[in-house]
């Protein structure tokens, strides 16, 4: 069994989903752009949950209760830093979503949501990111039962366009 894919241009704190992934710092403190959009979305809980676990590296991720959103659990996956690519940026970003569904996986969660990790501050060029987001979500869901459900949560006609297109 494969996973079904989507792409959804929207926000992914709306969505009726088992679990989103935020877009978290090594800290896993509320920030800014999609990050802190899920910790204002999520309630107080969500930083009190996130400071008891305390750090996540780069590449890797974490899993907390979702609070106050739709969603049952937020993954919280910490994307690198683009540094021009030089310094294992794709390896790092393919782990967050490897991490990200094999805790979804772990917490029996049939649907999973991402945003377009390290893209904003962190600068990761955008058409490099979604070919690293696709072919590993695709690869990491190949003959899998869970999460039956990928989504690609995009924020703006320019990322949706550079999604669709990979995404075929």
């Amino acid at each position: 069994m494969t996973a079904s894919f989507e792409l959804v241009e929207g926000d992914i704190t709306t969505l009726p989903i088992d679990a989103i992934v935020n877009a978290a710092n090594e800290r896993l403190a509320p920030g800014g752009g999609v990050c802190g959009a899920i910790h204002r979305a999520a309630g107080p809980k969500l930083a009190a949950a996130c400071a008891a676990i305390g750090h996540c590296p780069t590449g890797e991720a974490r899993i907390t209760p979702g609070f106050d959103l739709p969603a049952k659990f937020v993954i919280h996956a910490v994307g690198p830093i683009w540094r021009g690519g030089t310094r294992g940026e794709r390896d790092l970003l393919a782990g967050c979503y490897r991490h990200a569904i094999e805790l979804a996986r772990h917490h029996e969660c049939r649907g999973i949501a991402f945003p377009a990790i390290s893209t904003g501050i962190f600068g990761y060029p955008p058409e490099a990111a979604a070919r690293v987001a696709v072919s590993t979500a695709r690869a990491a869901t190949a003959n899998a039962a869970v999460p039956a459900r990928v989504v690609f949560v995009c924020f703006g006609n320019d990322m949706t366009a550079i999604y669709r297109k990979q995404l075929g």
